[in-house]
């Protein structure tokens, strides 16, 4: 069914979520369920409104649809599919991935062992973001992370802040790599293997090991799996051409990337930040800068008006930007 992610929903909320217009519904990103607190809903653009009545929209909290305990308990049954006992790790971490790829954070009170957290107890807030399938938003940028004889893939760092489009950009390149293609720009290029080390499960949104976006004809996927462990597994087993992952920063996922480039495979993957500059500062991404280990930089920024992204070649020369509203035939060289 379409929008079958309002499922997720206590029969309430789920109410009020389909009273909203059809269009706004498509453009929901986030739906933040608050015990005793404004229902609120994020959409395209970074806009938010509180949900009231029969779905209406406003900005005064006072008028907003208050969840109650029942409403925060019913959630987390149906996240976690009546057992919650079961997703022990997902509590430390503070984050449930659902079929679908659907991620939601949680808050509340929690429980430490060592200094460290242990899990997440009293539960009463919940950030349910939605996963999309936006199927060509890659294509003004694929011809760029292509090398001259098109027969491999630059080794490419997609950096944006939280929300603006990393992931949903990793899927469709994943799906566009392994397929290959021909059109007047890019001319004729194979499909290669594409090995995908999703750990929060949100590339693929696989389901019992089946991939539920079209992430292409030519791609292994290893769901939930630690992604520096995942990358030398995929390297050491199913030889593939090109490894994606979302999400960089630790020291061992920078060792694994090196690893795989060392080993002839390239590596595109996203890490959190405005601009290239940021991640000198961070002790595993620094030195994959500092050793010029990506060809590509591709900075995505997401505003009211759509989506901007910059390419950079590897010493970080500017070798496109393109603002909201453009198409390949309006595009600008900086």
């Amino acid at each position: 069914m379409a929008n079958e992610w309002l499922l997720l929903f206590p029969e309430k909320v789920r109410a009020l979520l389909r009273g909203l217009p059809a269009p706004l519904l498509e453009k929901v990103e986030e739906i933040r369920v608050r015990e005793g607190r404004p229902l609120e809903i994020n959409y395209s653009g970074g806009k938010y409104h509180f949900l009231g009545p029969g779905g209406s929209l406003t900005l005064n909290p006072e008028e907003a649809y208050k969840p109650d305990r029942e409403d925060a308990h019913r959630l987390l049954d149906l996240i976690s599919n009546h057992s919650l006992y079961t997703m022990e790790e997902e509590l430390r971490k503070g984050f449930i991935t659902i079929p679908g790829g659907h991620r939601i954070g949680l808050a509340g009170r929690t429980v430490l062992s060592g200094g460290g957290v242990e899990h997440l107890r009293d539960i009463t807030g919940f950030n349910v973001r939605i996963a999309r399938e936006v199927l060509g938003i890659a294509d003004g940028i694929l011809p760029y992370l292509l090398d001259k004889g098109r027969q491999r893939i630059l080794h490419t760092l997609i950096l944006s802040p939280p929300q603006h489009g990393k992931t949903t950009l990793l899927r469709d390149l994943a799906r566009q790599i392994s397929a290959g293609g021909k059109n007047m720009r890019e001319g004729s290029r194979p499909g290669l293997k594409v090995g995908i080390v999703d750990e929060r499960s949100e590339i693929a949104g696989s389901r019992r090991g089946i991939p539920a976006f079209d992430v292409g004809p030519r791609t292994d996927i290893l769901d939930g799996c630690p992604k520096a462990e995942g990358m030398m597994m995929m390297i050491r087993s199913l030889s593939p051409d090109v490894l994606i992952a979302d999400e960089i920063g630790r020291l061992e996922d920078a060792d694994a990337v090196t690893e795989a480039l060392h080993a002839g495979i390239s590596v595109v993957a996203s890490a959190h930040g405005k601009e290239v500059s940021e991640l000198a500062r961070r002790p595993g991404l620094g030195a994959l800068l500092e050793h010029r280990m990506f060809e590509r930089y591709v900075i995505l920024h997401r505003a009211e008006a759509g989506l901007t992204f910059r390419i950079l070649d590897g010493q970080k020369r500017s070798l496109l930007l393109v603002s909201p509203g453009e198409t390949l035939g309006g595009e600008r060289h900086a």
